[in-house]
């Protein structure tokens, strides 16, 4: 597809609306970061929404005449998106993680972690599957992440928890439309407060980690997310800090750790200028992750 200018009156095409439509979040200056990274991806997910395409559609559907409801329905979501400067994941409820659709809304972030890359190669070579029975995601938010892990670990008990009822809510909804059944366990926790008392193998964690400097400038689209899953204080390491200093306790000797840290990386090596951590590296883009062993955890506190 390429863009080409059209007054609304001549898009009579899913195409046509398609190309329109990247022309006006172009000339919005909207902020693409929530699953997509331009335009013409954003276009593509509210118009292909209101068709019920796949993203794989054909040419030949692209190219129909438009029923004037759907035709008037994706004009009013791409209008919707430039007005107020929500996420396309919160105007049609959808989000993907590993390739799945997530419900999302305003209780939780859009997910868009990299660490969805690691899940999928079942963290190697960091640990082995057949060794790993229980995992903990902390800040679960939507649950994508333990979900996730829950999938590509079909024999590990998983743990998702949050601070946050209205996020706990939502991945409710995830797990009940994933089917993921009593292997997952969604808790109501700040960090390890309620954690339940076993040791696991692996512990993952998006948390909040923007900085107050980075909070004050971000753009109009982070402004619909939960700020309590953003901020996290002057450095950003707010609550990362207390999950270094209590993570050992609930790992097994071989457990891993893998927590992502974003833009405040730096803070952390300048915090912890001794500690030996991974920083891993993504195919698909992505960086701030970092994983540490359980021995190495539990180093940080000597």
């Amino acid at each position: 597809m390429s863009s080409n200018k059209q007054s609304v009156e001549t898009l009579s095409t899913p195409r046509d609306l398609v190309l329109w439509a990247e022309q006006q979040f172009n000339n919005a200056n909207l902020f693409f970061g929530h699953g997509t990274d331009n335009a013409l991806d954003e276009a593509v997910l509210l118009v292909f929404h209101v068709f019920g395409f796949p993203f794989d559609v054909s040419d030949k559907k692209l190219d129909l005449p438009a029923e004037e409801t759907e035709r008037a329905r994706a004009i009013e979501l791409i209008q919707q998106r430039i007005d107020t400067r929500k996420p396309a994941s919160y105007l049609i409820n959808k989000a993907w993680f590993l390739g799945k659709e997530y419900y999302v809304d305003e209780r939780v972030l859009v997910p868009r972690s990299p660490i969805a890359e690691l899940i999928a190669e079942q963290f190697v070579p960091w640990i082995t599957e057949s060794d790993v029975t229980n995992i903990l995601d902390l800040c679960t938010g939507s649950g994508c992440i333990a979900l996730g892990c829950a999938e590509y670990f079909p024999e590990a008990n998983v743990v998702g928890s949050d601070i946050s009822k209205e996020a706990l809510a939502v991945a409710g909804i995830n797990k009940q439309q994933h089917e993921a059944g009593s292997r997952v366990e969604f808790v109501e926790s700040d960090v390890f407060d309620n954690i339940p008392q076993k040791q696991y193998d692996i512990i993952v964690s998006n948390p909040p980690y923007v900085d107050a400097q980075d909070m004050a400038s971000l753009p109009d689209e982070f402004k619909h997310e939960p700020s309590l899953g953003l901020k996290a204080g002057s450095d950003g390491l707010e609550i990362v800090h207390r999950i270094l200093q209590q993570a050992g306790q609930f790992m097994t000797d071989k457990g891993i750790i893998v927590v992502e840290v974003g833009n405040s990386q730096e803070a952390l090596m300048e915090a912890y200028p001794k500690a030996p951590f991974t920083w891993l590296e993504f195919e698909y883009g992505g960086d701030g992750v970092f994983l540490l062993t359980a021995e190495q955890v539990k180093g940080l506190s000597n």
